[in-house]
């Protein structure tokens, strides 16, 4: 962040992204509940009535907070590859995530608890995990025409499924990588590396 003589933020664009920080940092540490824009001009060096400038309202910030979150995991799903490489490097790299940033994933934890019970914030959540869905949707169907998945799978459903997993992780941190490369074996009935399914199996055996 570029701040000026007094240590404040030199531009709105910089200004905004401080307040959206500060905010992330707040509903990591203290929860949906303990979010308090006063708390968040103040840690930005603003008043809380400069604050209202860059976001009208509560609402306007949780959604700043939300596009900041879910953009972490715009990269996840690469461009390139067949759709098995995407499938796997998605997950696999969820999975390290869980553990080298678990302060991203309390903050997602703490917007969805909220979305269950406000209408507002899940609106804007579920309008943010549109693009997470259309991705992976996009994953299945061309693994399907290529024959890449398990017989029978269901593409909507494996979206939710990959969506579910990788929100549940969260509360296994540490088996976060073997739970979604389990999830991966089951949705490929086999992985790449995995010789006992890619060799024939003898006979008696």
């Amino acid at each position: 962040m570029v701040a000026g003589e007094e240590g404040k933020p030199r531009s709105g664009e910089d200004r905004r992204r401080a307040l959206v920080d500060a905010a992330f940092r707040c509903i990591a540490e203290k929860g949906f509940e303990g979010l308090r824009l006063r708390e968040v001009a103040d840690e930005v060096g603003i008043d809380h009535s400069t604050l209202h400038h860059y976001f009208p309202s509560k609402e306007d910030l949780v959604a700043g907070v939300v596009e900041y979150a879910t953009r972490q995991f715009w990269w996840t799903t690469p461009a390139e590859g067949c759709p098995a490489e995407k499938l796997h490097h998605h997950l696999a790299t969820l999975g390290s995530t869980v553990g080298e940033r678990p302060e991203l994933f309390a903050v997602m934890e703490e917007l969805d608890l909220r979305a269950a019970r406000d209408e507002r914030v899940r609106s804007i959540v579920e309008r943010h995990e549109e693009g997470w869905r259309a991705a992976l949707a996009e994953v299945f169907r061309c693994g399907v025409e290529e024959g890449t998945w398990a017989e029978g799978l269901d593409e909507p459903a494996a979206v939710e499924l990959v969506i579910a997993a990788v929100k549940g992780v969260r509360l296994v941190p540490d088996r976060a990588e073997e739970v979604l490369r389990q999830l991966e074996r089951l949705l490929r009935g086999r992985l790449p590396d995995d010789r006992s399914q890619t060799r024939p199996r003898e006979e008696g055996a």
